[in-house]
């Protein structure tokens, strides 16, 4: 592979000794000559080392003393030609051949009338190549004159506004014209050259001239570039270049280009290159901004920063170029301001993801804050220099913006109003959930007080709940809880806590029980709010109105009334969990069947077998079954296991005597002893 490149390059040097001989020895073949200098420029053009090397050999020199020389025009064309390719490719060779010499010889063909158009162009790019990027060769082109040879084909060439690029002779004069353009931009610019500038700027009225009469892109583009490089950073030749009304003349060019633009992609693209020429008048004055504000520049700017075919890099340039309207003008500021300039920022700034895009919208709402804030704050103290119609038709704008921001204020208000009704909400709803829960620890705490005593009560007050369970089907009325209950607090906690033991009492037994309680807890949740005001509320024939915790898979829909009611479902479920988990829950659940069965026929067979087939004895007749257990227990060992009992003389008798006989006993009377048993029998059922 290196090898290869070896060769080529090998290959290279050896073309380039050939031709360069084939120059010297061809003096009197012009088209010999303008062969070999093509060739010499297409192995340069491709292989940059190539320009070098032919630097190396003497080429560049020699090439220049034949286009000095030669008495060929053709034969000059193609060496200047050749020359600018090769130092445009190379710097090296740029600086090889940026001499005064060669500047004074390309002046000289500049102003020679012998030389025609096409030598004047190469002479013209040659010039180009050789400042571009360059200072050396921006201070020779003003030292050698030819500069000012380059100022006076920008005035003469083109002796008509009327272009008509279809004829051949007008069509190069143009091209010079356009090159001599670009060859005064690089002079004046990149690097910068201050002198050369204000050399340059003389040319500005001619330049206006061609703006105003030639609105083409052809004309319009060299013709903004040379303007806004010239003007560029340099103070002293913006304003001179607005005291000769250039910035009016590019004001009007904005705006007929801004109206063509809604027909014509190619206005919108001209527009934009118009924009960044007046950006360049007043970047460094901003006080030049009122003059734009006649011709309300800044509303035409927004409406084409909304045209479609525009690049991001083209919006930069219109909204930097508000920026600078608006920077130390009120005049632009409010303009920017009523043609609803400071949305199209705000959605520049969402919306693009360019850097500096957003800077300069930044730059743009930074400079109208201060107006803002005076329209908000003074409205009346506002006032432009215009006359009194103006003024009336501003104050009336001014009014309505202060409307719209009074309604923004409101609809901040009603936000932050709705924002404290939603936390007020919020706390309230806590409040409830602590409350609801205190509720139902307080209830917890009043059942387990209410089953202790229930259980802990001696046999008399079993008694009283056993003849107050007789009388429960004539109570129609709460009257014994109204009296006890002095305050409206008192009463709703016994109704929440009233004993579950007492709405177990029903004739018809449990199954009927439970069905009326959950029909009856329905009914006494709707009139609560009437007990809660001391009034005695109508149950069923058999229960109390209190709810009773202890029936379970309620379906009904409760009215909706208080936070107990809209809990009764947590509160039933807490109080079946409680009363699960209560060593008496079975005692609550399950009653004992003697307590159940009083009122029916009892005798003592009956009754003993009914308390001995109850798997929930209460208290009381669990005492009475182990006592008659006992007794029984004992009455069977002394018929068994006893023979000596007590018999009456004429039984004793008959014993003797049968024993004597038979060995056995026979009862065929029954002794006293017996005759008692059926007595205690009733007497314990008493």
């Amino acid at each position: 592979m290196e090898s290869e490149d070896t060769k080529k390059i090998q290959e290279m040097k050896t073309d380039l000794n050939l031709l360069l001989e084939c120059l010297k020895y061809q003096m009197d073949n012009p088209f010999s000559q303008k062969e070999a200098l093509v060739t010499i420029h297409s192995i340069c053009q491709q292989n940059s080392n190539a320009g070098v090397y032919f630097r190396e050999i003497g080429g560049l020199m020699f090439i220049r003393n034949l286009a000095k020389s030669s008495e060929h025009s053709m034969v000059k064309e193609a060496a200047l030609y050749t020359l600018g390719a090769v130092a445009e490719q190379n710097v090296y060779c740029q600086q090889t051949l940026c001499t005064s010499e060669l500047f004074e010889d390309l002046t000289w063909f500049l102003s020679n009338n012998d030389s025609n158009t096409n030598l004047k162009r190469m002479s013209v790019y040659v010039i180009l190549v050789l400042v571009s990027n360059n200072r050396t060769g921006q201070t020779l082109v003003r030292e050698t004159g030819c500069i000012t040879v380059l100022t006076q084909l920008f005035r003469t060439v083109l002796s008509k506004y009327e272009l008509n690029l279809s004829d051949k002779n007008v069509f190069q004069s143009y091209q010079l014209w356009s090159s001599v353009c670009s060859t005064l931009c690089v002079c004046v610019n990149n690097p910068q050259n201050d002198e050369n500038q204000m050399l340059c700027c003389s040319l500005f009225p001619y330049a206006n001239d061609w703006l105003i009469n030639c609105i083409t892109p052809e004309v319009i583009r060299p013709v903004c570039s040379f303007i806004g490089l010239t003007l560029a950073n340099n103070t002293f030749v913006q304003k001179y270049f607005i005291s000769v009304g250039g910035l009016d003349v590019l004001s009007q060019v904005l705006v007929q280009l801004e109206s063509d633009s809604h027909k014509t992609v190619s206005s919108a693209k001209l527009a934009v290159v118009v924009t960044k020429t007046v950006d360049a008048c007043i970047a460094d004055n901003p006080t030049f901004g009122v003059i734009l504000s006649k011709y309300q520049i800044v509303s035409k700017l927004l409406t084409l920063l909304l045209h479609e075919s525009l690049d991001s890099g083209e919006k930069f340039s219109i909204i930097l170029t508000l920026g600078h309207c608006t920077e130390d003008c009120e005049e632009n500021q409010y303009d920017l301001f009523k043609n609803n300039g400071l949305p199209l920022m705000i959605q520049a700034l969402t919306e693009s993801q360019s850097e500096e895009l957003n800077k300069a919208a930044t730059f743009v709402l930074h400079n109208c804050k201060k107006i803002t804030e005076k329209l908000c704050l003074s409205l009346g103290e506002y006032s432009f220099d215009e006359n009194e119609k103006q003024l009336e038709d501003i104050n009336m704008k001014e009014k309505n913006l202060e409307e719209y921001w009074k309604k923004a204020k409101e609809i901040l208000h009603r936000i932050e109003q709705l924002e404290r009704e939603g936390n007020e909400e919020k706390i309230q709803r806590e409040k409830y959930k602590d409350n609801v829960s205190s509720m139902n620890i307080n209830i917890q705490n009043t059942l387990k007080h209410l089953h202790g005593d229930s259980i802990g009560r001696g046999p008399e007050a079993e008694d009283k709940d056993k003849s107050q369970s007789r009388k429960l089907p004539s109570c129609k009325s709460h009257g014994i809880l109204t009296t006890a209950c002095t305050n409206d607090h008192q009463m709703k906690t016994l109704l929440k806590s009233t004993n579950p033991v007492d709405a177990c009492y029903r004739e018809s037994g449990q199954n009927k029980t439970l069905y009326k309680a959950n029909s009856s807890y329905s009914q006494n949740l709707h009139e609560r709010t009437n007990f809660e005001k001391n009034s005695v509320s109508q149950s069923s024939d058999h229960v109390f109105k209190p709810p009773i915790p202890v029936v379970k898979n309620r379906k009904q829909e409760l009215p909706v009334t208080d936070p107990f009611t809209l809990c009764s479902d947590i509160i039933n479920k807490e109080v079946i969990s409680f009363l699960a988990t209560d060593s008496h829950s079975k005692m609550l659940k399950y009653r004992c069947s003697g307590c159940i069965a009083v009122g029916k026929s009892l005798n003592s067979r009956n009754f003993s077998k009914l308390l001995h087939s109850c798997p929930y004895q209460c208290d009381r007749h669990k005492v009475i079954v182990e006592a008659e257990d006992r007794y029984k227990s004992e009455l069977r060992k002394s018929l068994i296991c006893n023979k000596k009992i007590l018999l009456t003389p004429r039984r004793r008798r008959q014993l003797s005597s049968e024993s004597t006989t038979s060995g056995g006993i026979t009862r065929t009377e029954s002794c006293g002893s017996c005759s008692q048993i059926p007595q205690a029998d009733q007497r314990l059922q008493a």
